[in-house]
């Protein structure tokens, strides 16, 4: 082999140190994405070790999703203030894709504790539980409006969760009254809610109190739910204590978790007037 080839790489060994298939190296060439330093009138491929930042620089494109279309362009007009401006914008796409992933993690965290929660806890009783504050942001009141007119609340709501990225895990809640509850209407809520993280900058529109509250679980569909608040309803008149203005519900397992509505496990806290 001519000495001046021992400095450089071959294909395997450059595609190897590169963490690459040879083919992807050969594929590049094609397209005059990338080419070795030096090719011998028998074909022989060599690349040089200054050729490493270069391919490095279009893996990283290449894994943030820039196309090779756009990779090629910038390394043919390459100048100091194209790389500037091009890592620059990517810079700020890849902290938008850390603040996406950091709240995908969030949510994933949350599920897992609130899962692991409702498999080690008793169903069938009823606590009394001192409950830290927490801030909600709720739909607009939803109380006797047409099918139609809850659909477009619900719709509204989930839209405005959306837009600020308030999905952290937690499923859709709800607020009832303390007159519904006693009606036994158990479909009529005030409001749907979603709870905001304490270091969220959204503003919430709504503070669950610290407090006292009354904790049960309700084992089965929605539909049924009716038959827990009943249960709610001697336990407070046995404990001398009066709900207050609002039961919040929130599913613990849900279709993520469980198959069938007579699996859901609905969470129920209940404000205790004067606590």
């Amino acid at each position: 082999m001519n000495e001046d080839f021992k400095k450089y790489f071959i294909t395997g060994e450059f595609a190897k140190l590169c963490n690459v298939k040879k083919q992807t190296l050969f594929h590049y060439d094609d397209i005059g994405l990338f080419s070795p330093e030096i090719k011998d009138e028998n074909g022989y491929r060599y690349y040089s070790v200054q050729q490493f930042e270069v391919f490095n620089v279009i893996l990283i494109l290449k894994e943030i999703g820039m196309p090779l279309k756009e990779i090629k362009y910038y390394l043919d007009n390459k100048t100091p203030e194209a790389l500037i401006d091009l890592f620059e914008n990517k810079i700020t796409q890849v902290n938008k894709e850390m603040e996406n992933l950091k709240r995908i993690r969030k949510f994933m965290k949350n599920k897992i504790d609130i899962t692991k929660k409702a498999c080690v806890i008793d169903y069938s009783k009823i606590t009394l539980e001192i409950l830290n504050e927490e801030h909600l942001v709720l739909s607009r009141l939803i109380e006797n409006l047409s099918y139609k007119d809850y659909l477009k609340a619900v719709s509204e709501h989930m839209d405005y969760c959306n837009e600020h990225q308030l999905t952290a895990g937690y499923s859709i809640s709800l607020i009832i009254n303390r007159d519904n509850i006693f009606k036994g209407v158990s479909d009529n809520y005030s409001y749907i809610y979603t709870k905001l993280e304490t270091n969220s900058k959204i503003k919430s529109t709504f503070t669950r109190s610290k407090g006292l509250y009354a904790v049960a679980y309700h084992q089965g569909s929605y539909t049924t739910i009716d038959k827990t608040y009943k249960k709610l309803i001697v336990f407070f008149n046995s404990a001398n204590l009066k709900i207050g203005k609002y039961a919040y519900e929130e599913y613990i397992l849900d279709e993520t978790t469980m198959k069938g509505f007579e699996n859901y496990l609905t969470q129920i806290l209940v404000e205790i007037e004067g606590h």
